[in-house]
C-alpha cells in the first residue's frame, strides 16, 4: 500500500545576479546575504503562508552544489534554525549536482509515498555571488586517476560539452541566440510574483522580483558576444565544432536563489485543510556519456515516458533546465516537443541557476505554469554533471 505525495505548495526567491561586490563595483542585489538567512527566509516564508504548526514537519531535505565556506555542512539545518523554527525537525543536503534540490524534492516525494514520512519540506539554496563556482574543489579534479585514464585525454568543461551537442546535432549560432532571446522574452511576459517571495537584506531593502532578466534583449545583440570556451587546444581536440557558438548571452546566469516545496501525504494535507495543488506522478534518472555530460535529461525522459506509458504530446509543460542553449533544443529536437510547451515562462538563460536551488525552482515555476494554463501534466528535467539528469513528472490536481 502506497501514500500519494501531493505538492502543497512551492515557492522561490527572487532570482539575484550570482556577482560579488569588487573594486567598488556593486554585486548582486541577494550578495550581501548569507545563504543560509537566504534559505532561511524562503523556509520561514512556506511554513508561515500555509499556517502549519512547523514541529510536525518530518524532514527538511536541502540542495546545494557548493558545500563549502557558509554553504557547508548540514546549510538546511542551519537555515532552519536561522528562520527560528523548531529545533526538533532535522534536516539533510543532497548534491546531484545541478539537479539537487529537483532530487531533495523527489527523495521527499518517495519518502511520503513508501509510508516513511507524513510531511517533507524539501529546499535548495545556492549563493554563486559569496561561494563561487568550484569553490569546493580547492584547486583539485575530484574525479581521481581511474576515471581520468577512463576518458583520457580528459574530462572538458560544461560549455565544451554545450559546443559538442550544438555541432552534432546541426545548431547554429543564430538557432542558440534565437532561443536564449525567447528565454528573456518568455520571462518578460509572464507575470512570475505568485511564484516568487519577498527577501530582506541585512540593511532592511526588500527584494521581490528577478533581477536577472533582461527585457531588451535581441538575437542581434547577443550575435555580438564571443564565444567563451574556445582554446588551441579544445580546438585541436573537437574539431567538428568548428565554429564555437556557446557564449555568455547563450548560457545560463550565475545566479543567487532559494526555493522551498511543501511536501506531505494526500491524507494528511486533507486532514490539516491544506489543498493538494498536485501530485507527484513518476521520477527517473538517468547516466549518460560523461563528456557530452549534458545529454542526460533525454534517456531521462526516455525512461519516464516508458514507465508512464505516456506520450511528449500528452505533457502540458515542459521544464528543461537551460544550462546551456543546446540543452533544450537538443531535448526538444529529440522528442519532437511543442516548442510553445518548452519553458514557456523563460528559463535559467533569462532567470539565473542558483545550482543547488534550480531544481526546486523548475518544480516550481511548473506548478505555477499549469495552473495557470490549466494543464494537467508537468515535466521538469535537469543535466546534472558528470552526465547525469534527474526527470520528475508532476500532475496538477
Amino acid at each position: 500500500m502506497t501514500n500519494t505525495a501531493v505538492i502543497v505548495d512551492a515557492i522561490r526567491s527572487p532570482m539575484a545576479k550570482g556577482k560579488a561586490p569588487r573594486d567598488g563595483r556593486p554585486g548582486g542585489a541577494l550578495s550581501s546575504l548569507h545563504p543560509v538567512e537566504l534559505l532561511g527566509q524562503v523556509l520561514r516564508r512556506l511554513v508561515d503562508r500555509n499556517g502549519i504548526d512547523p514541529a510536525i514537519v518530518d524532514d527538511v531535505i536541502t540542495g546545494c552544489v557548493s558545500q563549502v565556506g557558509e554553504q557547508s555542512g548540514p546549510v538546511g539545518r542551519w537555515a532552519w534554525l536561522a528562520a527560528g523554527l523548531p529545533e526538533s525537525v532535522p534536516s539533510v543536503t543532497v548534491h546531484r549536482a545541478c539537479g539537487s534540490s529537483q532530487q531533495a524534492a523527489d527523495f521527499a516525494a518517495q519518502a511520503v509515498i513508501a509510508g516513511a514520512h507524513d510531511i517533507v519540506i524539501a529546499s535548495g539554496v545556492e549563493s554563486m555571488s559569496r561561494i563561487p563556482m568550484l569553490t569546493a574543489r580547492i584547486g583539485q579534479d575530484p574525479w581521481g586517476p581511474s576515471v581520468a585514464e577512463r576518458y583520457a585525454p580528459g574530462l572538458v568543461p560544461q560549455g565544451v560539452s554545450a559546443e559538442l551537442i550544438a555541432a552534432r546535432r546541426g545548431f547554429s549560432r543564430h538557432d542558440l541566440d534565437a532561443f536564449s532571446a525567447r528565454s528573456h522574452a518568455n520571462a518578460t511576459a509572464t507575470d512570475l510574483g505568485a511564484e516568487i517571495v519577498p527577501v530582506t537584506l541585512p540593511d532592511g531593502t526588500v527584494v521581490s522580483a528577478d533581477e536577472t532578466v533582461r527585457p531588451q534583449t535581441t538575437v542581434e545583440g547577443l550575435a555580438g558576444l564571443k564565444p567563451s570556451f574556445e582554446t588551441p587546444e579544445m580546438s585541436a581536440r573537437f574539431p567538428e565544432i568548428g565554429e564555437w557558438k556557446v557564449t555568455p548571452g547563450n548560457s545560463s546566469q550565475l545566479a543567487d536563489g532559494a526555493s522551498a516545496l511543501l511536501i506531505m501525504s494526500e491524507t494528511k494535507a486533507r486532514e490539516l485543510g491544506l489543498r493538494p495543488r498536485a501530485r507527484f506522478h513518476s521520477f527517473a534518472l538517468a547516466g549518460d556519456d560523461p563528456i557530452t555530460m549534458l545529454t542526460g535529461p533525454i534517456p531521462a525522459t526516455e525512461k519516464l515516458l516508458k514507465r508512464t506509458g505516456l506520450t511528449i504530446d500528452q505533457i502540458d509543460h515542459y521544464e528543461v533546465n537551460e544550462a546551456f542553449a543546446p540543452v533544450p533544443l537538443a531535448w526538444a529536437q529529440h522528442f519532437g516537443a511543442d516548442p510553445a510547451r518548452l519553458n514557456p515562462r523563460g528559463g535559467a538563460i533569462a532567470l539565473g541557476h542558483p545550482l543547488g536551488g534550480s531544481g526546486g525552482r523548475l518544480l516550481t515555476t511548473a506548478l505555477h505554469g499549469l495552473e495557470a494554463t490549466g494543464g494537467r501534466y508537468g515535466l521538469v528535467t535537469m543535466c546534472e554533471a558528470g552526465g547525469m539528469a534527474n526527470a520528475t513528472l508532476i500532475e496538477r490536481l
